[in-house]
Parts: C-alpha cells; sequence; structure tokens
C-alpha cells in the first residue's frame, strides 16, 4: 500500500521484477498508441478487441467519440501475450479462453505460468515437468514464458509516457437530449 497526494492509501499495480516503473498506481494507465508500441499492434488491433471485449482497458473505456482509453500494465501484458499468439496461428476462439483465464489469475500466478500450445489449443503449464509432459504427448508445440513477456512490458514502458486517470465528468449532450426526446415522443 502506498499513500497518493491526498494522503489516501491504494494498493500498486504488481511488478513481478524489481522497480522499473516503481510510481505505478492503480490510477496509472497507458493510452492506446502507447499501449499499441508496448504490445507491438496496431490502433486497428487494439481498438477491434476492445469494441470485442477480447481485451479491454481496465482503467479507463471509451465513452464516446474524442475519449482516450486507458490501459493498465496488466491489460498491456495480456495485449502482448494475444499478440504472441495470433502470430503462431493460435484461433481467436483459444485466445479468448486463454486471456479469460490470465484474468483470473493474480501477479504472484503470471509470473509462473508458461502458455504452450500445439497451434489448435492453449494450455497452462506452471512446472517443466508439464512442459514436458505435454512436449512429449505432441501437444505442445511453442511456449509463452508470461514472466519474461511482463519483463519486456516493463522495459518498453520504463521510456513511454503514461498519466494519472482523471475522474471524467459528465458533459451534457443537448442534441443528444434532443433527440432522445424526439424518439420517445414518436
Amino acid at each position: 500500500m502506498e499513500n497518493n497526494v491526498n494522503g489516501t492509501e491504494y494498493p500498486r499495480q504488481g511488478m513481478l521484477f524489481g522497480d522499473v516503473l516503481a510510481n505505478i498506481t492503480p490510477e496509472t494507465g497507458y493510452r492506446g498508441r502507447v499501449a499499441c508500441q508496448a504490445a507491438g499492434i496496431t490502433y486497428r488491433q487494439l481498438d477491434y478487441w476492445a469494441r470485442t471485449g477480447l481485451v479491454e482497458p481496465s482503467i479507463r473505456t471509451a465513452q464516446g467519440s474524442g475519449s482516450q482509453r486507458l490501459y493498465s500494465f496488466r491489460d498491456i501484458l495480456v495485449l502482448k501475450v494475444v499478440k504472441r499468439l495470433l502470430d503462431t496461428g493460435v484461433s481467436l476462439q483459444q485466445i479468448r479462453i486463454a486471456v479469460s483465464h490470465l484474468k483470473d489469475r493474480g501477479v504472484d500466478d503470471l509470473s509462473s505460468i508458461t502458455l504452450m500450445s500445439d497451434g489448435a489449443s492453449v494450455y497452462e503449464c506452471r512446472s517443466r515437468d508439464e512442459m514436458i509432459d505435454l512436449i512429449e504427448g505432441g501437444q505442445g508445440v511453442f511456449g509463452i514464458a508470461v514472466g519474461h513477456v511482463w519483463r519486456e512490458i516493463e522495459g518498453s514502458l520504463a521510456h513511454l509516457p503514461s498519466e494519472e486517470a482523471a475522474p471524467i465528468i459528465p458533459v451534457h449532450d443537448e442534441l443528444a437530449e434532443r433527440r432522445r426526446q424526439r424518439r420517445s415522443a414518436s
């Protein structure tokens, strides 16, 4: 737990390997372009994955035209894992299963996970024995050590801008209100 400028305590976003990003708070986020750069994806991929619910920003979602999504460190980690799985030919259906599995894991759990795949299914391995069993059974073709990806993201983000999520102030959209009134009157 740490204190912010108001003296309020909050938990830090977990870092696994040192203090490369020591000042990260739960409100610290990265805009879409920075998330793309750190994860090695295009903005079009990022937007599509957010709109379809594959990887949504956990700090701030889009609130209409012109609003900025803010992605957490963990979100960017998942983006990079998704990219690697796609690059190896894993189906989007299997990637969705893997992503939901990653979302359920705590910070400490992620450091020990290796995702293995045969190109069709994704398997979670926590030990070398599990990886060897998959390979010997003909199921494991490649692996993604999530802890290694975590370190890559830390190194990338250490040199990229972040921002604190400010509270979103709702804007009264008079034109949209008039349209709603006309539709309800019809």
